[in-house]
């Protein structure tokens, strides 16, 4: 006996999931009109006067205009498929194979479609072709459509005014995180530039070294983290694999990670380096050095110098050439150059700028993620009425 769905009062099943009872669906093509550019993606022009949507999230320049209004557009093909989506109200053009859904009806807010569409197209077109990805979109995919509608405008536009509201706070602080960004790289090249009284070192001068495991461990659902290069590289030390406790304790048998190390990718995108600060207990692999820098030096300051260009040169000379992908052998690691200051309460005092940068962006990056997920969710309530504004 199949067990009979509860749809709570005042809603109903339809082929869009439940929506409130006093909501429609309709096709797109009822409700919007649907058509396509005819510009190539050589007609654009820098510095051009009005935006120029092509087959990608990038918006082009150009010096013509084909319609001034509210329009959402997508890419017809291209890796951008069924990803990539523009809002726009006013002056611009657009490719031939970008398609430009616009005259929304009196019955559908502009900016409500743009959220619907945007977050339902994809997984149409996706259960619309048996291969596990789109190469184009045919018109009928965007017309045969169905959306909700909510039965007023008011309404409509009460949602749309909530989102817009949420995605302008987060560009804020994209921008803002950007500028952050800036401002410590411009900080970084001032204050990492030698100057008077600086040494040169080789970087196996200041610190031991070490590979990690060369054999690949089994790996269990409980157990010690085992680090690889993609934990360094998205600075993510929540997703990670793990290994048995007795495999660990082999592995660490005389070396382990401790707080205060450096943690440095060498195969892939090398010589990115990330600084243990918290209490660790882990294994790592061979893609993996690790740096346990001497009482003399500053293990963060040499963790901030890694990002520095002269740091990063010196890594790709002494990789090896012409592997696939980039590799640094463990001796070569020891012979990269640093030209830092000689005394490590300089190096504290530098680290320390750095990281409170650091700090700052952080915060940013924290509440832009937070505001993500808020924003997800409001969706997710929104689009579907589950939470009603009207």
């Amino acid at each position: 006996m199949v067990e009979e769905i509860k749809i709570a009062k005042g809603y109903k099943q339809t082929e869009v999931g439940v929506i409130p009872e006093d909501w429609e669906i309709d096709e797109i093509h009822n409700v919007a009109e649907i058509t396509t550019g005819a510009k190539n993606t050589q007609d654009r022009i820098d510095g051009g006067k009005y935006p120029f949507f092509v087959r990608s999230q990038t918006i082009e320049k150009i010096n013509s205009f084909s319609f001034d209004g509210e329009a959402v557009l997508t890419a017809g093909d291209g890796v951008g498929t069924g990803k990539v989506f523009h809002y726009i109200n006013g002056k611009f053009d657009y490719h031939q194979r970008v398609y430009k859904v616009s005259n929304f009806s009196n019955r559908l807010n502009g900016y409500f479609f743009f959220k619907y569409f945007s977050t339902h197209f994809y997984n149409r077109i996706m259960q619309m072709t048996a291969k596990s990805s789109v190469d184009s979109v045919r018109r009928d995919m965007i017309a045969e459509m169905l959306i909700p509608l909510p039965p007023t405008k008011a309404e409509q536009t009460a949602i749309a005014t909530a989102l817009s509201n949420m995605d302008g706070l987060i560009d804020g602080l994209e921008k803002q995180l950007i500028k952050k960004r800036n401002i410590k790289q411009g900080a970084m090249q001032e204050l990492l530039k030698p100057k008077e009284g600086w040494v040169e070192k080789n970087l196996g001068e200041i610190a031991e070294i070490r590979d990690g495991t060369h054999q690949t461990p089994r790996y269990v659902r409980q157990g010690v983290p085992f680090y690889s290069v993609e934990n360094i590289t998205a600075n993510d030390f929540t997703n990670v694999k793990m290994i048995s406790n007795q495999e660990h304790t082999l592995l660490t048998k005389n070396w382990k990670i401790a707080k205060g190390d450096i943690l440095m990718t060498r195969i892939g995108s090398i010589g990115v380096c990330k600084y243990i600060d918290w209490d660790v207990n882990a294994s790592f692999y061979v893609s993996l050095a690790l740096l346990k820098v001497n009482k003399d030096y500053s293990a963060k300051f040499i963790c901030h110098y890694s990002q520095y260009e002269y740091f990063k040169k010196n890594i790709i000379l002494n990789s090896l050439q012409f592997a696939y992908p980039q590799k640094i052998n463990l001796g070569e690691i020891s012979k990269v150059k640093l030209i830092i200051p000689e005394t490590i309460e300089e190096q504290i005092r530098l680290a320390q700028i750095l990281s409170d940068m650091d700090s700052e962006i952080e915060k940013l990056e924290t509440q832009l993620s937070k505001y993500k997920m808020i924003k997800t969710g409001m969706m997710q309530e929104l689009l579907t009425g589950k939470k009603r504004l009207i």
